[in-house]
């Protein structure tokens, strides 16, 4: 987990990680054979390693900066999973006309999708999203260091 403290590992081996960490018993079937990922699995791959972020922290936050292209704050989600898991999700549909038909498709269509694991200090209760100009800020803001303890003085009694 040294690596994954701001989920600053890169797309791919974020993706291949999650292919290793299949156990034993989920990929086979009842014949005993393997079997590859779900497609929901390898979709939600593809999807992380195709969406790029940004994580910055700043004095008394963490910034997460995610290219949301062609998505509106409708279409965004922002949740918090297994109580440290933040995850940023959308997806981007192509637009259909019927007396239109695509020459060249270029830009990406699909599930954006990225998750971070927040640190110790991330404050669960004060998270706040902006999305504009196609760029979603999350913000969570750090808890406040605790204060050090006071030694306690005992005093001496004479007896």
């Amino acid at each position: 987990m040294e690596g994954r403290v701001f989920g600053l590992e890169t797309p791919l081996m974020t993706a291949l990680q999650h292919l290793l960490d299949i156990p034993d018993g989920e990929g086979s079937n009842a014949g005993g054979e393997k079997q590859g990922p779900t497609r929901a699995y390898v979709r939600d791959a593809r999807a992380m390693a195709a969406t790029p972020a940004d994580v910055k922290e700043l004095p008394g936050a963490y910034a997460f900066v995610v290219d949301m292209p062609g998505l509106g704050s409708g279409d965004i989600k922002v949740q918090v999973e297994d109580e440290r898991v933040l995850v940023i999700s959308g997806e981007r549909r192509r637009e259909e006309k019927e007396d239109a038909k695509y020459v060249r498709m270029e830009r990406r269509m699909g599930k954006l999708m990225r998750k971070f694991v927040l640190p110790e200090n991330a404050d669960m209760e004060k998270i706040s999203a902006v999305c504009r100009d196609g760029v979603l800020t999350v913000s969570v803001e750090k808890l406040p260091p605790p204060e050090p303890k006071k030694p306690k003085t005992i005093q001496v009694q004479v007896a």
